[in-house]
């Protein structure tokens, strides 16, 4: 059985749908179907309606996101990385982001990234389409999630442009959402924020971005803790973080070789030792490649997100001492061994001790307390006005 009430099932089977949720009416009603291509990806395998209809009916109502489109939409080559660009978010974190969210009844909701319009279709079946705006960056997405918004007999404002500056008439909404990942909070964003909306969006940079900040917007700034491990595609504004090692490894011959008494490990096996270090080390990415020879060495490598920077560290077990190698303008290593000491020194404080204040002068970290400010999040450098 492939149909809404079959997805209603597995939500409910997961505990991601309580039977009170507000939510499981749009859950119910809206057909996502609607919302898809007649061709899309999932973990690297290809659902195609004409060949396999069954097949992709099974995906389309399993709890799994969905990716419709690759690389902007462009053929770049069949030897060009493929990376994905727009998709149907997994429904377990669509519920998790609006419920996060907290949208009443009779409340104007900013959706920044529409892709298919699924997301939004639920919004508007809960609040009236008369209540919800829309917005993508990319044409083609944009007219794509207008049309399937109207095969679903729904017409709210949906509108194409740079949705981190904001929409052309300022709001006010009562919620702003996200769909995508991004480094900062777009100050646009409280703007047209109401005093006491809210903001939820995927935040963070290329070391971390699991984690939705959400943030409650009063007296022309936003304040607010972390919630869940989301996994987004991330802002086309912002460099691309992630790609194929080859892409961003270069002048091998040229690192600079030292050691380090930090194990690369007691990085990379911790998502609150690198939610801190992301706070600092921004515009770069990381990735750990496993030895294969059953030996549980390990290599950590970083990347700068704009290629010009690359440093690896590598474990050893048993070992005390570990051999670093770094090239570029940017010594990625050592940022990042500073900034996993300077967490060491507060005490190694968990993300959920972690908030986010967003002003006039950009973002600022702080633990416990908003009064508590460590540092200021530097901004992400942008590829695109």
């Amino acid at each position: 059985m492939s149909t809404p009430e079959r997805l209603v099932q597995i939500l409910t089977n997961k505990g991601s749908l309580p039977p009170a949720s507000p939510w499981a009416d749009a859950v119910a009603q809206v057909r996502r179907e609607l919302f898809l291509p007649d061709t899309f990806e999932v973990n690297d395998h290809t659902f195609d309606r004409t060949r396999t209809p069954k097949r992709w009916a099974w995906a389309v109502y399993a709890d799994l996101p969905l990716i419709t489109q690759i690389n902007e939409g462009q053929n770049l080559g069949d030897d060009a990385y493929q990376r994905p660009t727009s998709s149907s978010s997994m429904p377990t974190i669509m519920l998790q982001m609006l419920d996060l969210l907290d949208v009443r009844e009779g409340q104007r909701v900013f959706e920044a990234g529409a892709g298919t319009g699924y997301n939004a279709a639920w919004l508007c079946h809960r609040l009236g389409a008369d209540h919800v705006t829309t917005m993508d960056v990319d044409p083609v997405v944009t007219k794509q999630a207008e049309a399937n918004l109207a095969k679903a007999g729904l017409t709210p404002r949906v509108l194409c442009g740079n949705a981190e500056k904001g929409t052309p008439d300022g709001g006010p909404y009562d919620r702003t959402i996200a769909t995508f990942a991004l480094a900062d909070i777009p100050y646009a964003w409280i703007e047209q924020t109401i005093d006491g909306g809210r903001i939820v969006a995927p935040w963070g940079g290329g070391i971390y971005h699991h984690s939705f900040a959400v943030l409650d917007v009063h007296d022309d700034r936003a304040a607010g803790r972390f919630a869940g491990y989301p996994a987004f595609m991330r802002t086309r504004t912002q460099l691309h973080q992630g790609g194929r090692q080859r892409d961003f490894y270069h002048h091998e011959d040229d690192g600079i070789l030292s050691r380090t008494h930090l194990s690369p490990r007691e990085i990379s096996d911790d998502a609150d030792a690198l939610f801190w270090i992301d706070t600092t080390v921004r515009d770069a990415w990381h990735r750990v490649g496993e030895a294969e020879d059953g030996s549980d060495e390990a290599t950590l490598w970083l990347f700068s997100a704009d290629r010009s920077s690359w440093a690896t560290a590598e474990y050893v077990p048993g070992q005390t001492e570990y051999e670093v190698e770094q090239y570029g303008p940017r010594r990625l290593w050592d940022e990042v061994e500073a900034a996993y000491l300077k967490w060491v020194d507060r005490g190694r404080p968990e993300r959920d001790r972690a908030g986010l204040t967003v002003n006039r002068d950009g973002q600022h970290v702080w633990l416990d307390d908003e009064d508590n400010v460590i540092g200021t999040v530097p901004p992400a450098v942008r590829v695109q006005s």
